[in-house]
């Protein structure tokens, strides 16, 4: 298990991320139409990985409108930006808030990505919901950086994020 803090209270998540070297597992995430994708979609793809508690929430909503915004600027690069959030909430923020760069994804049907990638939040208040976490991947899926957001009320290191990219 991993610790992890929201708003100064210790918490814990299923285990541990992956990290630099590993490869991605694959995954089976929910589409704002309600379709299916899994990372073989994404194949020759460098993947930002950014998840998320909720875009519920003032800092889920800026990690996702910033990992947009730098979206435009990469080369050969997805931004997947997954929640538990259902994809219809998904779709009304992304309409709101002019995402157009970044994909959003959700993990509500089965559940599974979290367990997969260890990240699912296992007890307390958030208990279910996935711990802030930025994984970023090369072509072939292979770990170039990851950060677990010690402290879920603040966002992550994007700029160490998109330096893995160069």
């Amino acid at each position: 298990m991993a610790t992890i803090k929201f708003k100064g209270n210790t918490t814990t998540t299923k285990g541990d991320i992956p990290i630099a070297g590993e490869s991605l597992p694959d995954f089976l995430l929910t589409k704002n139409d309600l379709s299916k994708v899994s990372l073989k979609d994404f194949a020759g793809s460098r993947i930002v990985l950014n998840v998320f508690l909720s875009l519920d929430t003032g800092t889920c909503a800026n990690s996702v409108r910033a990992f947009n915004k730098y979206a435009a600027e990469l080369d050969n690069t997805q931004v997947l930006c997954i929640s538990r959030d259902l994809p219809f909430a998904q779709s009304r923020f992304c309409g709101t808030e002019g995402i157009e760069n970044a994909i959003t994804l959700s993990d509500f049907a089965s559940q599974q990505f979290g367990k997969d990638y260890e990240m699912e939040i296992v007890e307390g208040p958030l208990q279910g919901l996935l711990s802030r976490v930025v994984i970023v991947a090369d072509e072939n899926g292979k770990v170039l950086y990851s950060e677990q957001v010690q402290e879920a009320s603040e966002e992550p290191d994007y700029q160490a994020a998109l330096n893995a990219l160069k």
